[in-house]
């Protein structure tokens, strides 16, 4: 079952300095999305594949999240509401550079907002539009950090 990171008053959310971030690393996959029903698609999809997931509902909570414990891999919304996916994406790269991101939009292809060039420009190891199928997701995920362990 994934674990789900709660968005407001939760103690761990303020944001402390990088040199007071926990540097325990999991090989677990974090999913930052503010659809619920997409949120909890995608941690279906990866854990039904075995690999062992956590969510979170927006940016804030993700970034909690990787503080507590950095994942393996980060899969991001772009567009949430508050601290939205590029600004995970560039928080990660500058505190946890070797966590590959995947960045996900249903607007990359839309022609508003930020595109998937952008959004590998900003660091992100691979984006994908939504709507994706699940082995397009998968194949992202085992290209960066292989298969699940079994």
């Amino acid at each position: 079952m994934a674990e789900a990171y709660p968005t407001t008053g939760h103690p761990a959310l303020a944001a402390p300095a990088p040199d007071e971030w926990n540097m325990s690393v999991t090989t677990d996959i974090l999913i930052i999305e503010d659809d619920p029903v997409m949120r909890d698609a995608l941690a279906e999809w990866l854990e039904d594949a075995g690999y062992r997931v956590r969510k979170a509902a927006d940016g804030t909570a993700g970034l909690a999240a990787v503080r507590l414990a950095a994942p393996a891999l980060v899969v991001t919304d772009i567009y949430m509401p508050g601290t939205n996916g590029a600004v995970v994406i560039r928080e990660l790269k500058q505190g946890f550079p070797e966590i590959p991101v995947i960045a996900i939009s249903s607007r990359f292809d839309s022609g508003h907002g930020m595109d998937a060039d952008a959004a590998i420009a900003l660091g992100a190891a691979r984006a994908l539009a939504k709507p994706f199928k699940r082995g397009e997701l998968l194949r992202a995920v085992a290209d960066l950090i292989g298969s699940p362990a079994g």
